[in-house]
């Protein structure tokens, strides 16, 4: 089971843009990652909790921060993507994996995927069969 916890004392605030700029935008942005893990027959559950603190979200116990702790992610390269050689839309903005490490609320998806992904890659390997 991946339990996701988000624990909040007040309001996000940082320099900048966040990619969720608000403890509600962060709250339904967790609620429906949980969604798409038990739509998946991943068995989940979210828990929104205020707290005194720092914002934080903690998968089965842990932070954020020290499951990515160690992690290399690297972006896939052109040419060994699945749609090489195919026009692509052009973006500009704030780079993928650029992000604010004290403001939880402006992590990118890809990094939080990343975390659960590595959760639950843990709890098979413990798995007995």
């Amino acid at each position: 089971m991946i339990d996701i916890e988000y624990r909040h004392s007040a309001e996000p605030s940082a320099k900048g843009d966040l990619r969720r700029g608000s403890v509600d935008e962060m709250r339904e942005y967790l609620t429906e990652l949980v969604c798409e893990m038990q739509m998946s027959d991943i068995s989940s559950k979210f828990i929104d909790k205020e707290t005194e603190g720092p914002n934080m979200v903690y998968i089965n116990g842990r932070t954020v921060h020290q499951i990515l702790d160690g992690l290399e992610i690297r972006m896939v390269d052109a040419e060994e993507s699945c749609d090489f050689n195919k026009k692509t839309i052009v973006s500009f903005g704030r780079p993928t994996l650029d992000w604010d490490r004290d403001v939880i609320e402006d992590i990118p998806d890809v990094l939080m995927k990343n975390a659960i992904a590595k959760i639950f890659a843990e709890i098979n390997d413990n798995r007995i069969l």
